[in-house]
């Protein structure tokens, strides 16, 4: 089971008028907009149209009203701005500054339709559009564009372009206030894990810590027959095949993830990272494994190697889709196919990314440690399908986040190999492994079956202010 990482999304919605032009455009502009989005199952807030002339938004007054009705509703996760005729710009500014709306925007104009250019039909919110993005622009308002400049809200193309801009508002409002838990300390060896709380608190996310020493004393205070133990025992069975995986092993794992849970719980926490090996292995005498792919698959990303980092990217992507992320590693080459790589974790991926999938011990780690103190890894063959990759890095020396995203697929190719693994195809990926090895990103990279780049990209870098790249994407 997929759960949710969000409520029913509420959108605020202004309707822009300029007097001059034809009125009636708006009447039914706001009309149409105000059902569309209440048919693709957002709620919306708009003027009515006894607040202002047919619910618009033209003048100082109409500014000052729209901005009060979204004063109070704070539950706003973004607003659309539509166009239906020129609509005037110093309108639309000001009622988003009088709002003191801190939340996405989307910019619409409505098409012109050729043979209607006359006065009783002529919209001109082509040109109205560029004037209202000047406003916004020396008001210091960051807004999203759409795909096309102007678009006939009655097609699918548009549909999608609301689709799209509901990713960027849970992305955005997601990842502001985010409450990441780093359990333990990162990996001894793994320097590259590292990164800024301080730049992460700078753009409200969080980081609370828990400590392994304190997790170990917690489980020693639960009982094999404690009511939550057992639920989570039975949980584990019913999320993963476990034949051959010893008892005891199973119970030390619903016994970490009770205090997971509860720590999750207390603190509040949105996603985590969790130090794996190898004192979890040592010191407890399991892999942490199936708990975190557990908790990727209800939305709540979980890295390992507390690769914070990663957690956030996971976060995001999760956030655009709605679907669960994993963390992988740009694992290997496939042969000699410049454009095939080898991603692989050993692995904490979430079911869903998985063809098949059942409980295994962690072979590395076993070499060290003994098979019987690595059980609870998550292994099987990636399904094929289009996925979105992302990546987050805190560059301490610039004092800034900055990361990237791009687009491509797991295919149907065997990478024969143990843990959870896939090959995944990148057009021009060398490219992008330069890239990555030139500014210093990590070998981890966050994964989902999804079509986000584009979403994740522009909350990224439009409204967090992390620059990013889009491999192979627009360059503006």
């Amino acid at each position: 089971m997929i759960e949710t990482l969000c409520e029913k999304q509420t959108i605020g919605l202004i309707v822009a008028n300029r007097g001059f032009f034809p009125d009636w455009l708006v009447r039914e502009g706001r009309i149409f907009m105000k059902a569309l989005l209440k048919r693709l199952g957002y709620n919306v807030i708009v003027l009515s149209d006894q607040a202002t002339k047919f619910g618009g938004v033209e003048t100082w007054e109409d500014a000052k009203k729209c901005a009060a009705l979204f004063k109070a509703h704070p539950e706003i996760s973004g607003v659309i701005v539509t166009l239906p005729n020129f609509g005037d710009e110093r309108g639309i500014a000001d009622a988003l500054r009088l709002a003191g709306i801190n939340v996405p925007i989307l910019m619409h104009a409505w098409s012109d339709v050729p043979g209607q250019m006359g006065i009783k039909f002529r919209r001109d919110s082509f040109c109205g559009k560029m004037s209202a993005c000047n406003a916004l622009v020396q008001y210091g308002i960051p807004f999203t564009l759409t795909r096309q400049h102007t678009m006939d809200p009655t097609t699918a193309e548009f549909e999608q372009e609301i689709a799209y801009f509901a990713a960027v508002c849970r992305v955005v409002n997601g990842l502001r206030g985010c409450r990441v838990g780093a359990l333990g300390a990162r990996p001894a060896a793994f320097t590259t894990v590292r990164y800024s709380e301080k730049l992460l608190q700078e753009a409200g996310i969080s980081v609370e810590t828990l400590d392994l020493s304190e997790v170990f004393g917690r489980i020693d205070k639960l009982t094999d027959t404690d009511g939550a133990v057992r639920k989570q025992l039975a949980a584990i069975g019913r999320y993963i095949p476990c034949t051959g995986v010893p008892a005891a092993a199973l119970m030390k794992m619903a016994k970490l993830a009770v205090v997971i849970d509860r720590w999750i719980a207390e603190a509040e926490l949105n996603i985590t990272a969790v130090q794996c090996w190898t004192s979890m292995e040592t010191y407890f005498g399991v892999v942490p494994c199936t708990v975190m792919s557990m908790l990727s698959q209800a939305l709540k990303s979980s890295a390992c190697e507390v690769d914070v980092m990663g957690a956030v990217a996971m976060h995001s992507l999760a956030l655009a889709s709605q679907t669960p992320s994993a963390l992988v590693d740009w694992n290997d080459n496939f042969g000699s196919d410049p454009d095939k790589c080898v991603v692989f974790h050993c692995s904490n991926l979430p079911r869903h990314c998985f063809s098949a999938c059942r409980m295994s011990f962690q072979e590395i780690i076993a070499g060290t440690v003994g098979e019987d103190n690595a059980q609870g890894t998550v292994v099987g063959r990636m399904k094929p399908g289009a996925v979105t990759v992302a990546r987050l890095s805190t560059f301490d020396n610039e004092g800034v986040i900055g990361g990237y995203v791009g687009e491509g697929r797991i295919t149907d190719d065997n990478p024969d190999t143990f843990g959870g693994a896939g090959v995944l195809q990148i057009a021009d990926l060398q490219e992008l492994l330069a890239y990555i090895c030139r500014n210093g990103f990590e070998h981890h990279v966050a994964l989902s079956y999804s079509d986000s780049a584009r979403a994740v990209r522009e909350a990224w870098t439009k409204y967090m202010k992390w620059p990013t790249r889009w491999h192979n994407g627009p360059k503006n």
